[in-house]
């Protein structure tokens, strides 16, 4: 048996013995950073009796530089700053009373029509966080669409499980988890930082939250039959958000989308005639869409200069500490991810041969395993997946207009169903809904929707491979 084969066999246990700990629930930021440092030493190791291709050249002290160093750095340069500002401008939506209000209008909207007013919810719910995110944001819409949904009548788990569904579809077109999932894939094939963009991604995006949000109502609907519903007007929303936000103010919401699609400039080199497009710096779409949401409800120029400057800075600073938990994970596994290079040719030697490279195939094959997403399993980018998609990307050049919404589809559809997801986790606390009720729902949901996407996406993308 050769080297590459038996550490190769010793790395798909350690890979199980993730998959285990993240499904534990276990502090995933602590497991990324033990599993990085044993698949780098496993990589070395090989490396020594029998020369490892991805390490040609690299003494070990290079090897550290790359995990531990190159990985977070080129993650915080390329990803961290576009969440942080993202959570900024989740906050100004959440202090401004914008959300709020939208919500309260779809309410009036709906009257007493529990099944109309839950689906108008979850289609506000799926906007306004195509731009939000982030637990803190979710814990303050949530306190006001839960007590709501249960006040017409639907069941709490229901409720929960429509309300976290419709976050799901937002995040399939959200521009911070575009570039976070960029960011990853970026580190193990630079083509997905140099090649591909938000306005690429955009139109697979609209259709993945669409499916994705049909599916959870339709999910929604079969639950809520034969249950009795009540009158709507018993519900209110917290005293505190009353206030409406004026109707203009609305499209702040979606203000940054909009921007970074529409907002660009084409080129053609003349020599080559390549095109080359310049799309809208994400940082600065969140800011001008903060600015608007500011203008528009009256808050920018409230109190002065010197207010204006303290808002500001409270807004980012309590954006901060929303996505604060999530930080040390990211970076960490961003060690993972370079980790994980190394121990492709591993992986390789083992399953290498299995992997086709047809793309109906590699669709039909993560429409089939798309659960394993859930409890941040080996498709799942945000969690052990990342082992997978370096081998995936390693053996064959798959266009990345085709293999990005694969992985994003195997990740954002599971994970943001999955009970280790933070802010679901809070939700079963909060509407005192017991795991087995909503994952009775949300495998289901995540298989069925996950499936159909994974062939949406070789109907728009899959005759590149090859092209």
């Amino acid at each position: 048996m050769s080297v590459e084969i038996i550490i190769g066999i010793i790395l798909i246990l350690t890979f199980a013995g993730m998959v285990w700990y993240c499904v534990k629930g276990h502090n995933l930021m602590v497991g990324f950073f033990i599993i990085a440092t044993l698949w780098m030493v496993l990589a070395m190791i090989g490396n020594a009796i029998t020369p490892n291709p991805k390490m040609d050249g690299q003494n070990w002290l290079e090897v550290f530089q790359y995990v531990y160093q190159a990985g977070p750095e080129g993650y915080a340069k390329s990803i961290l700053v576009n969440v942080f500002f993202g959570a900024f401008f989740g906050r100004v939506l959440m202090d401004t009373g914008i959300a709020a209000t939208l919500i309260r209008k779809v309410v009036e909207l709906g009257g007493d029509r529990p099944r109309i007013t839950m689906t108008l919810l979850c289609i506000v719910t799926m906007l306004i966080f195509t731009s939000m995110t982030g637990i803190g944001p979710v814990i303050s819409i949530a306190v006001i669409v839960l007590p709501i949904m249960q006040a017409l009548g639907i069941p709490a788990a229901v409720a929960l499980f429509s309300f976290m569904g419709s976050i799901m579809a937002g995040i399939c077109a959200n521009v911070t988890n575009f570039k976070q999932y960029q960011g990853i894939l970026g580190g193990m094939d630079a083509r997905f930082l140099n090649e591909y963009d938000y306005t690429k991604y955009f139109p697979f995006a609209c259709i993945m939250a669409g499916v994705a949000l049909v599916t959870v109502l339709v999910v929604s609907f079969i639950a809520l039959r034969g249950k009795k519903s009540t009158r709507s007007w018993a519900a209110q929303a917290p005293a505190s958000a009353q206030e409406n936000a004026p109707w203009y103010s609305w499209l702040s919401v979606i203000l940054p989308v909009l921007i970074i699609v529409l907002i660009k400039v084409t080129e053609v080199d003349p020599k080559t005639g390549k095109e080359t497009t310049t799309t809208f710096p994400v940082i600065l779409a969140f800011i001008v869409a903060a600015l608007y949401a500011l203008l528009t409800t009256g808050h920018l120029f409230k109190g002065g200069f010197t207010e204006v400057c303290r808002r500001l800075a409270k807004e980012f600073a309590d954006g901060s500490v929303d996505v604060a938990p999530m930080i040390g994970f990211l970076l960490t596994l961003s060690m993972f991810n370079n980790a994980a290079i190394y121990a492709a040719p591993y992986f390789e030697a083992i399953v290498g041969n299995a992997i086709p490279h047809n793309a109906f195939m590699i669709c039909l094959i993560f429409a089939i395993i798309v659960p394993l997403g859930f409890f941040r399993g080996p498709t799942n980018l945000v969690g052990s997946g990342t082992a997978v998609a370096a081998l995936v990307l390693s053996v064959f050049q798959w266009p990345v207009a085709f293999m990005y919404p694969v992985l994003a589809t195997a990740t954002i559809v599971p994970q943001h169903l999955d009970i280790t997801q933070s802010w679901v986790a809070w939700g079963l606390g909060y509407s005192k809904v017991s795991s087995r009720d909503f994952m009775k729902m949300s495998i289901p949901t995540g298989w069925i929707a996950g499936a159909i996407l994974m062939f949406v996406a070789f109907a728009m993308y899959g005759g590149l491979v090859g092209a």
